[in-house]
């Protein structure tokens, strides 16, 4: 039974294909060595066999024929009246080859041998497969949904490999079955508890690169190039992209007749919004567009300390910053400046205005700061709008909306 547990070990060694046959045949060859130097204290006139194809083996012991009373070393010599036992035609000075039984190692050493065979063939398909993913990361890739669990969701490769998706890596939109494909891009492979753990991202800017270059031929045939990528997962992208062919507008190839390439890679992001924009050597350019949708009134850039101001029309504030802050934020990760948003003032107004922390004992603090957000640091700024328009841009309750408009309004019926 022993004897069968090891040559099953050597066949599943001989199924893994990730192992080349080289590698497979040193190590097998080593482990059967290894037990015949514990058995008769050296391995030198044994020739191990290895058969890759069929996953068997077979162990030759050599000795050379001696006459009867010449044996010095019985490791390495046999007598001529033991040889003729064997084969009546063998002659002294010839060598004898006897096939050696694996039971006559012993169970112990058989078992012991069977679980250094498994071990290495484990620790040789870790390196295979370490190095199968370590070659692709930053590769998009299709896998299978095996079990979702509260803080990683476990998937399977075309070959059963396990990959694992953290929820840190998901888009907050994301809802996971079991038994679905999906797309995610191979972000890392490392090490726990001695096993390699390869990790996917859906939130990586890799992984919007990757579907851009699905999706736009002239990105994968190198025509236009994506300079730069930055994420916030599910609400908005940005993307500078340049061509160095005069004939291609890069953002008009990226984006597709009526959107029709841009489409598929918001649908696949859970309708995460994505800008592209021309990139541009010319700094203030670059700010300009990458604030889009805002219309810019003029700025004031320190290049020295990587900071700009940026002047607006009343009504661009809130579109340059965007919902929670998002456009702003990914328009200072992409130009590489620390953004600061100013209301242009046109022209001097003759009505009064209030700023919003005059209020503060009627609205409180975390409420204003809600409307500074969005761009309204006075109390006309928020009159100015709709209540429609303030539910929309906030994450306040209309209720909520409703009676800061009236504390407002009722301050300035005061004042007129």
């Amino acid at each position: 039974m022993a004897s069968i547990n090891l040559i099953e070990a050597f066949q599943e060694f001989k199924d893994a294909e990730s192992i080349d046959r080289p590698t497979m045949m040193k190590v097998v060859e080593d482990v059967f060595k290894t037990l015949l130097r514990k058995k008769y204290g050296s391995d030198e006139n044994f020739d191990v066999i290895v058969n890759a194809e069929k996953g068997d083996l077979e162990i030759i012991r050599r000795r050379q024929i001696r006459d009867d009373d010449d044996v010095d070393n019985p490791l390495e010599e046999v007598s001529y009246s033991e040889a003729i036992k064997i084969q009546p035609d063998y002659e002294v000075g010839e060598d004898l080859l006897e096939e050696v039984d694996i039971l006559d190692f012993g169970r112990r050493a058989i078992l012991a041998a069977k679980q250094t065979l498994a071990s290495r063939i484990n620790d040789l398909k870790k390196n295979a497969l370490v190095k199968k993913y370590s070659d692709r990361i930053g590769d998009i890739m299709n896998a299978e949904i095996y079990q979702v669990w509260k803080k990683e969701v476990l998937l399977l490769d075309e070959e059963g490999n396990e990959l694992i998706l953290p929820k840190s890596e998901q888009i907050p939109q994301d809802f996971f079955k079991k038994g679905e494909n999906i797309r995610a891009v191979i972000a890392r492979v490392d090490m726990k508890n001695n096993s390699p753990v390869i990790i996917l991202s859906r939130t990586s800017p890799l992984f919007l690169a990757k579907l851009l270059e699905i999706e736009v031929p002239e990105i994968f045939d190198g025509l236009i190039t994506i300079k730069k990528i930055v994420r916030e997962p599910g609400e908005r992208a940005k993307v500078a992209v340049e061509s160095f062919d005069d004939r291609i507008d890069p953002v008009g190839a990226c984006v597709g007749m009526k959107g029709s390439r841009i489409h598929g890679i918001v649908r696949e992001l859970k309708n995460e919004n994505i800008d592209v924009i021309n990139f541009t050597t010319n700094t203030q350019l670059l700010i300009q567009r990458s604030l889009t949708p805002s219309k810019i009134s003029y700025m004031n850039i320190d290049a020295d300390r990587k900071r700009a101001e940026v002047y607006l029309q009343s009504d661009q504030v809130s579109l340059a910053i965007g919902r929670r802050g998002v456009n702003i934020k990914l328009a200072s990760e992409l130009t590489g400046y620390e953004l600061d948003v100013y209301r242009e003032d046109e022209e001097i107004v003759d009505e009064f205005d209030i700023d919003l922390d005059e209020f503060s004992d009627e609205i409180e603090a975390w409420i204003i700061d809600e409307f500074k957000r969005v761009g309204c640091d006075t109390g006309r700024s928020v009159l100015k709008l709709s209540a429609e328009e303030l539910e929309k841009r906030t994450d306040l309750e209309v209720e909520t909306i409703a009676e800061v408009r009236r504390v407002l309004t009722e301050e300035f019926a005061k004042g007129e």
